[in-house]
């Protein structure tokens, strides 16, 4: 099952460092935090990631083109030119780096990679949030619910579109802007069935969260995973500082993996 991940934001609230790097590309303790987004799909199993770039997508190339001189002990010659690698680090992750424009909204990114899907289900996430979240059991919770679409429903402080989610954990209705502070949102960490297509316009202006989720929720498409662990998005300097202080404290809750 591939990851496409949505990589190509301006990332403007994030100004202090999304001026010279995508949102993406941002680190947390060092590593970007797409590094530690794939590192969480990795431990279960998932291994095949389509990222989905836009601003500053050369910067996003560069990182995987040159991730194991980056983290490899080396030793450069300077008389004869050459490189001797001493020690690597190997990741048995397959990155597939699409350009989807600088503009283009998320569903229109989504969409520029339909002809990678191979008319199969697969996973979907945003490039600025980690979380606790089992990707097995939400997999599981997907393919009984056996609706098109299901997201991660979290509870955070407010700010993000809001879910009405009957007592079935199905979704009623998508609303972008939130009316309250307390009720279940949008969290990423989706698992779609390739008839999503269906719902998003080859429009590179169209909003995923908007028109596609809500005329799925509509038709009884969209399930909704709850997930009650940890999750956060790295929207502001102060989430990348409070990401960072975790990190480095040897208290991450999204860092399953073992190594």
């Amino acid at each position: 099952m591939k990851v496409l991940i949505l990589a190509g934001g301006l990332g403007t609230r994030l100004s202090e460092e999304t001026e010279v790097k995508p949102k993406p590309m941002v680190e947390i303790g060092g590593k970007p935090i797409l590094w530690h987004i794939l590192k969480i799909y990795s431990h279960f199993g998932f291994n095949d990631f389509i990222i989905l770039t836009g601003y500053k997508s050369h910067i996003i190339k560069d990182y995987f083109i040159n991730y194991y001189h980056r983290y490899s002990d080396i030793t450069v010659n300077m008389l004869d030119n050459s490189v001797e690698i001493h020690k690597t680090r190997n990741e048995p992750w397959k990155v597939t780096m699409l350009y989807t424009g600088k503009d283009t909204m998320t569903g229109g990114r989504i969409k520029k990679a339909q002809n990678y899907i191979n008319n199969e289900p697969f996973l979907l996430t945003y490039g600025d949030g980690v979380a606790d979240i089992n990707i097995n059991k939400l997999i599981d919770f997907h393919k009984k619910s056996g609706k098109v679409a299901t997201l991660t429903a979290i509870q955070p402080t407010g700010r993000f579109g809001v879910l009405n989610i009957d007592n079935n954990d199905n979704i009623l209705s998508f609303t972008e802007k939130p009316t309250n502070n307390n009720a279940w949102v949008n969290g990423g960490f989706f698992v779609l069935e390739p008839e999503v297509f269906k719902y998003i316009d080859n429009n590179d202006s169209t909003i995923f969260e908007c028109e596609p989720l809500e005329k799925l929720a509509q038709d009884g498409q969209l399930g909704a995973y709850k997930h009650r662990g940890f999750w956060k998005s790295m929207d502001t300097l102060r989430d990348k500082n409070e990401l960072t202080k975790m990190w480095l404290s040897k208290n991450a809750p999204w860092a399953v993996w073992s190594n």
